[in-house]
């Protein structure tokens, strides 16, 4: 239920702002911002997810928790999304994603509500089962009729 309001409210804002800002400016300054704004926004994701990306290297490469550059960089994927896609409304939302203190907000906010029970890097230390009444040993078949011309001491005929 609460997935179906942003799907509904969402397209009625952008109609209403279209038809507000297109009625106030024209209809060709309405469609040269909006193609502008997927301008803008398309080179500032593609900058923002690349500082993302060195951030997300450098905490792999650290052993740090990845967490925040990974959720940073799931929201600048959205907010390409949200500017490539028409509207006043949507392109608002996406570039304050791209603003770099407005996502570690989110996050932070994201963080209180979600709960993480475990966080591990890499895989887990196993622990090796000792047999101490195991022993290692290789063998070879002797054929029952051939009998060894040179018995060893631990054998008796």
């Amino acid at each position: 239920m609460w997935l179906l309001i942003p799907f509904v409210a969402v397209p009625m804002i952008e109609i209403a702002l279209f038809i507000s800002i297109g009625g106030a400016i024209g209809l060709a300054w309405t469609l040269l911002i909006v193609l502008t704004t997927a301008v803008i926004g398309a080179n500032l994701v593609r900058s923002e997810g690349a500082k993302e990306l060195g951030k997300l290297r450098q905490s792999f490469s650290s052993l740090s928790d990845p967490s925040e550059s990974l959720a940073s960089g799931a929201m600048i994927l959205f907010a390409g999304a949200l500017l490539l896609t028409p509207g006043f409304f949507t392109d608002t939302v996406g570039f304050l994603l791209l603003i770099p203190q407005v996502r570690s907000r989110v996050f932070q906010y994201l963080r209180t509500k979600v709960n993480v029970q475990k966080f591990q890097f890499g895989e887990p230390p196993r622990q090796q089962q000792r047999y101490d009444d195991v022993i290692d040993g290789d063998f070879e078949p002797v054929d029952p009729d051939k009998h060894p011309t040179h018995p060893s001491g631990w054998t008796r005929h």
